[in-house]
């Protein structure tokens, strides 16, 4: 029998409330596959029906996904040659990694709260590169707080039809990585496709 992890997440936030946004945005920091963006819209959402505390909610969905990333961080510095062996062929850590050499403070806000997709990656590579652990919280402050602020108030705004935002965002999210993916392809086609002049 296969299990439906959103419903389940959702039934959990609706029945425990705050602590329970708090420890899924954790795990979902640390990399596990939940709908981290999906309990931050409904969790805006139950906020505008009176199902969950408008003031704990946020602030302890921001503390556990700011915890979450942190230690993934941690994980990515203190496991730096395993990380490479296991990700480093695949196209979204190639991805991340093309896309965090050229800019990596703005790639790890980016990834917080648009380019969801490979924060997982983005993260590790923060951490195993030896990012210094201070500039990665102020990004990642900041794009945490976007990702809280913005889709929880999306959420909030749509109220009972926040499943319909949910679903255009996702497929926005989508389509941005799948931009990011053509330019870094287009970049570094460029880049390395170009033949050396001949001498004579």
């Amino acid at each position: 029998m296969s299990i439906d992890i959103t419903s389940l997440a959702l039934g959990w936030v609706a029945a425990y409330g705050a602590p329970m946004v708090a420890g899924l945005l954790f795990l979902g920091g640390l990399g596990l596959p939940l709908p981290g963006t999906l309990l931050v819209i409904a969790s805006g959402a139950f906020i505008r029906l009176s199902l969950l505390d408008a003031y704990s909610t946020p602030a302890l969905g921001y503390l556990g996904t700011i915890a979450g990333d942190a230690s993934l961080y941690a994980v990515g510095y203190f496991a730096r040659g395993w990380i490479q062996q296991r990700f480093g062929q695949t196209a979204a850590w190639k991805s991340a990694q093309a896309l965090f050499e050229r800019r990596g403070g703005i790639t790890i806000f980016l990834t917080r709260w648009l380019l969801t997709a490979i924060a997982f990656p983005v993260t590790l590579i923060a951490g195993s590169s030896g990012y210094h652990f201070r500039k990665f919280l102020i990004f990642d402050f900041l794009g945490e707080l976007t990702w809280v602020l913005l889709y929880g108030g999306l959420g909030y705004a749509f109220g009972s039809q926040w499943e319909l935002i949910s679903d255009f965002i996702s497929n926005f999210s989508g389509f941005a990585l799948g931009a990011l993916a053509l330019g870094v392809g287009i970049y570094l086609l460029v880049k390395f496709g170009k033949k050396p002049a001949a001498t004579s």
